[in-house]
């Protein structure tokens, strides 16, 4: 039996810059986070040839082509696994809608798993490419790059994604002091929606050539942040995160709406120096930017919403249980 721990993620800026169509133009860059929120991956070798699959369904096929669940079929596809196995996928928060990058994490969970199953040791960065191989490429989803990436090697980082399709992963050299004051100023909220994200993406991809001003401005936005952090300046890291709200808006129609707006104005009003929607936007996890001494005030203003307390994630993908008889 094999389990694997796959952080999901929190963007705080350069969402957009990470499709392909934009940064092979322009290149692209993020500021991300895996936080301590986790998908679960098991497989369990079984006794006959068949196929169990278990999420919010239950699937019993005879081979790897009857599989539904479109991630857990290219996994198996890719790592040669096609017999007599069962593999359960579990998750701390909803699956899917929530902007948290759980699709991605769970593609790299997948791989993770099922690499393991035939015992074979992979690295954070093949996670991540071949993730990305199976969403973009095979099933040609709407998507950006970033989320497999910081699934994969997990940490507060910088992606940098170069026209040549080049991408560097760094960690910000923020001293431990700044990072640990970075979180506790990070509040998070459910909106109480879930939404699917693939018609906000798709518009957000037809958009990229008359919103290049808006993805540019972004691109800019994760580097001055990392700038700032290194620096320490963390109130102006928060300010910073309202002007990429801003133009992260204008990236696609759905990416916000009256009710969401008037969310963020209210933990805007009580204290927060800034914040956004996280992952395409529509619904799922309000973040803010919040200091110490204003952190009440918003959770009053929001009090309808629930919290979800998360620490960042220094580790990313790795293998928690590994039983091979």
């Amino acid at each position: 039996m094999i389990v694997t721990q796959t952080p999901l993620r929190l963007s705080f800026f350069g969402g957009g810059t990470d499709f392909p169509d934009y940064y092979r133009v322009n290149g692209g860059a993020v500021l991300t986070t895996a936080i301590d929120k986790y998908v679960y991956v098991i497989a369990k070798e079984r006794f006959d040839d068949d196929i169990y699959i278990n999420y919010s369904i239950k699937e019993i096929v005879r081979s790897v082509d009857a599989i539904q669940h479109d991630l857990v079929r290219e996994a198996m596809r890719m790592t040669g696994v096609d017999r007599g196995v069962e593999i359960t996928t579990l998750a701390d928060v909803p699956s899917t809608g929530t902007g948290l990058g759980s699709s991605s994490a769970v593609t790299v969970g997948l791989l993770h798993t099922l690499h393991t199953y035939c015992g074979r040791l992979v690295d954070a960065r093949t996670l991540a490419e071949q993730a990305c191989q199976i969403e973009l490429d095979v099933l040609d989803r709407p998507i950006g790059k970033q989320d497999q990436y910081v699934s994969a090697f997990g940490g507060l980082r910088t992606i940098d994604f170069s026209p040549d399709d080049a991408i560097g992963v760094k960690r910000i050299r923020a001293t431990p002091a700044t990072l640990r004051r970075l979180q506790g100023r990070i509040l998070v909220f459910f909106t109480g929606r879930t939404r699917s994200s693939a018609t906000i993406l798709d518009n957000q991809q037809q958009r990229i050539e008359q919103s290049r001003t808006d993805l540019d401005r972004l691109k800019a936005c994760a580097h001055e942040a990392r700038d700032l952090l290194v620096s320490g300046r963390l109130d102006e890291f928060g300010e910073l995160l309202d002007t990429a709200w801003r133009h992260k808006k204008a990236l696609a129609e759905g990416v916000s709406d009256s009710a969401i707006d008037e969310l963020y104005a209210r933990g805007r009003a009580a204290g927060a120096l800034g914040g956004k929607i996280a992952g395409a936007g529509g619904g799922g996890f309000l973040v803010f930017y919040v200091p110490p001494s204003r952190q009440d005030d918003v959770r009053r203003a929001l009090h309808s919403l629930r919290e979800l307390p998360i620490a960042f994630d220094p580790g990313g993908a790795r293998v928690v249980f590994n039983i091979h008889r």
